[in-house]
């Protein structure tokens, strides 16, 4: 018998630590291989691995067998996610650094830290398909700024409130019909989480907005504040 997952067992404390050594090997090797030929090749590279991960596992959540209209469609902000990170890794586009930097440094690791995971343990598909997506997002988030060198900005970061919020809207009309809940906007999630501090429904939707775009607001002063020695804002791609 399978046995199932439980958040702060061994397996997700080892999720936690490879995620850190990720972290920490990514942000040293990019701030001395920054720049240098090869980098925006590797860039692509990580932009296929992206893909490569993803797709066949949604095709496969997606097969009669698989199918959960509540679990199966690609909705959630970590599915938004890996798609704009594969795109800001290969054009280097500034609205796909935004969402990237800003979701896979606060959201995403919210699903790291409270896990929403009601299945078995390594190696089933649901273990690896929820680690995997939300580890190489905050990886590629690391990628894109201490090896590609972009930089948050502003105006990203209205852009990615926008997005965020109008991404919201609509999660909330389709959960009314389809009676699911992406995003959690409509209800909080069974598992225990950071919005079980922010009061009930629809007031937490509130509080989730206000101390979200505060955290996007730290994360995006100390790299605007002023001129930094190589740094710069994300230039968009050609068309």
């Amino acid at each position: 018998m399978e046995r199932s997952f439980a958040a702060y067992g061994v397996s997700h404390w080892v999720v936690l630590g490879v995620l850190s050594a990720g972290v920490g090997v990514l942000a040293w090797f990019g701030g001395r291989y920054r720049g240098r030929p090869g980098v925006e090749r590797l860039g692509r590279v990580f932009a296929v691995v992206l893909v490569a991960f993803h797709v066949p596992i949604q095709v496969y959540d997606l097969t009669p067998a698989r199918f959960d209209i509540e679990h199966s469609l690609p909705f959630q902000v970590s599915d938004l996610s890996w798609m704009a990170a594969a795109v800001a890794l290969w054009f280097r586009k500034e609205w796909a650094y935004a969402l990237t930097y800003y979701w896979g440094l606060t959201l995403v690791p919210q699903a790291l830290l409270t896990p929403a995971l009601n299945g078995p343990e390594f190696p089933s598909i649901d273990f690896i398909s929820f680690w995997g997506q939300h580890l190489l997002v905050v990886w590629a988030t690391v990628y894109l700024t201490w090896w590609l060198g972009l930089r948050p900005s502003w105006r990203g970061f209205g852009l990615a409130a926008v997005v965020t919020v109008c991404w919201g809207l609509v999660m909330l009309g389709f959960n009314a019909v389809a009676g699911t809940n992406y995003l959690f906007v409509s209800r909080k999630p069974d598992n225990p989480s950071l919005l079980d501090l922010m009061g009930d429904w629809p007031w937490y939707l509130g509080v989730e907005l206000v101390v979200g775009l505060a955290a996007w607001a730290l994360l995006t002063w100390p790299w605007t504040r002023g001129a930094r020695a190589g740094a710069r804002t994300v230039e968009p791609a050609a068309e």
